[in-house]
């Protein structure tokens, strides 16, 4: 079973402001779980959301001079 983050404890797995996760939530952006009247996000839903957001850098190809 995967483990069970709080709203906190995701803000600061990404280095971010308690706001950032419950817009998340809010917008239904990644994968939540009611608890009673707590969230949790499940660790692997946080994975995969950094993963979904993650962008690769651009590779530049060199100009051949003639």
């Amino acid at each position: 079973m995967d483990r069970l983050l709080s709203v906190n404890e995701v803000a600061e797995l990404l280095g971010t402001t308690i706001r950032f996760p419950r817009r998340l939530i809010e917008e239904r952006r990644i994968v939540f779980v009611k608890v009673g009247r707590h969230v949790r996000i499940p660790e692997s839903a946080v994975t995969a959301f950094v993963a979904a957001n993650t962008v690769q850098p651009v590779t530049r190809r060199l100009r051949s001079v003639a």
